[in-house]
């Protein structure tokens, strides 16, 4: 990999500079980067700042199925890289370009390797946001993505450090369940939700009727979302939900399970489980007025 930096010329000079330093990632911090990640069969990893290749091929040699790239800003670099691939009989699936970081496309990789000053690792974080798709997964040595926190750290002498990237799902959410028990058994129930997200961090409040509640253990991984809450509903007092489903843009779908009531006889609750669908919508009445009780 290559530790790197950024200088960016004024616009007016209509090119951008960048000067790197090649520093190849020691064996043992690869096969920690490798595991980490976990490419499976049908991925495909990249290298940003992939110097002789090391680590892409390593990847692929050890992971049958994945496929990966590297980008890199020296021309001497991406060929020895290449002519690495070829020697490790991996060259029909390693392949190393030149080119700028910012340039790669990253919009179909599974895995975002990277070894990059701080500073610039920082710089590609919005990129990654926008390009890369739920669930990616980014492993960076050393140095981490300022204050978008790792999902998981290999901490030894030196720091390897997973990222996953979270799906956007901040905004006005709304959905309606049709009730299966008590005294409105039938009667469809709406509900309105405002969701606050930093990265991989979520909460969410929730509006039914008059009634307003926070979400509990949100959780977010990709495109995997799971929530909790505890909210009255027609009928039925602090109704339990746990939801669990899939974000695809702007819709969240999945199952809802809802607690039902107490079976003395077993010393348990009965649970009933059953289709969700949220819809993302620039509006919301989780703010209409209240009015008093």
């Amino acid at each position: 990999m290559v530790l790197g930096a950024v200088l960016v010329l004024p616009a007016t000079a209509s090119a951008q500079a960048m000067f790197s330093l090649f520093v190849g990632t020691k064996d043992e911090i690869a096969a920690r980067m490798i595991a980490l990640s976990d490419p499976k069969p049908g991925e495909t990893v990249v290298d940003l700042g992939s110097g002789d290749g090391r680590l892409v091929i390593r990847a692929v040699k050890e992971r049958p199925g994945v496929k990966g790239f590297g980008v890199d800003l020296d021309a001497k670099l991406v060929g020895e890289a290449n002519a690495n691939a070829f020697l490790a009989e991996v060259g029909d699936r390693a392949k190393f370009m030149q080119k700028n970081v910012f340039d790669a496309d990253l919009s179909k990789v599974d895995v975002i390797y990277m070894w990059l000053f701080p500073e610039l690792q920082r710089l590609l974080r919005p990129k990654i946001l926008r390009e890369a798709r739920p669930g990616a997964r980014i492993v960076t040595q050393m140095f981490d993505m300022g204050t978008w926190q790792p999902d998981k750290t290999d901490e030894q002498a030196e720091t390897v450090r997973l990222w996953i990237v979270p799906a956007d799902i901040g905004g006005n959410w709304s959905w309606t369940l049709k009730l299966p028990m008590g005294s409105s058994k039938g009667k469809t129930v709406k509900y309105d939700a405002i969701v606050d997200q930093v990265f991989q961090q979520v909460d969410a409040a929730v509006r039914v009727g008059k009634d307003r509640r926070g979400t509990r253990m949100f959780t977010l991984r990709g495109d995997q979302v799971a929530f909790s809450i505890t909210i009255p509903v027609p009928s039925l007092n602090n109704q339990d939900h746990d939801f669990s489903g899939k974000v695809r843009g702007n819709v969240m779908e999945g199952k809802v399970r809802l607690r039902g009531e107490y079976d003395a006889k077993t010393n348990e609750y009965a649970y009933t489980e059953m289709p969700w669908r949220a819809t993302r919508s620039p509006r919301t009445t989780y703010f209409a007025p209240t009015g008093l009780p």
